[in-house]
């Protein structure tokens, strides 16, 4: 069963900053006459593993490629009780992305939290 996604206004900021830089990039590639199918810049592929971890983690959390585990750093924005979660991005990458999120508020939700260089 997919969740639906909620996001605070600093994972959507951060979310939206990625794609942006992602989009400008093939943009400034594409009108220097490189062809589509020289290698993407690395910030096309941050983009790239962002988006598809959000997809995994919101058709299956404990999809094993998310290495979904349990993280008390930061408090859940709901329920100071309940948990937060930290799934992969990246992984074997120097500052590897991690996405952290909760469930809810409401049943069949999951919450972005942040996206940011693992700490």
């Amino acid at each position: 069963m997919p969740f639906s996604e909620q996001w605070t206004e600093v994972a959507r900021a951060k979310y939206d900053e990625l794609r942006e830089k992602a989009e400008r990039s093939l943009r400034n590639r594409t009108k220097s006459g490189k062809k589509k199918k020289t290698k993407s810049t690395k910030s096309e592929g941050l983009f790239k593993q962002v988006h598809k971890t959000l997809r995994l983690l919101l058709d299956n959390p404990k999809h094993p490629g998310l290495n979904t585990h349990e993280y008390s750093r930061i408090e859940n924005p709901y329920d100071p009780k309940q948990k937060v979660w930290e799934a992969y991005a990246q992984n074997r990458t120097p500052s590897a992305d991690r996405i952290f999120w909760c469930y809810g508020p409401d049943k069949g939700e999951i919450t972005i939290i942040d996206i940011t260089p693992h700490p």
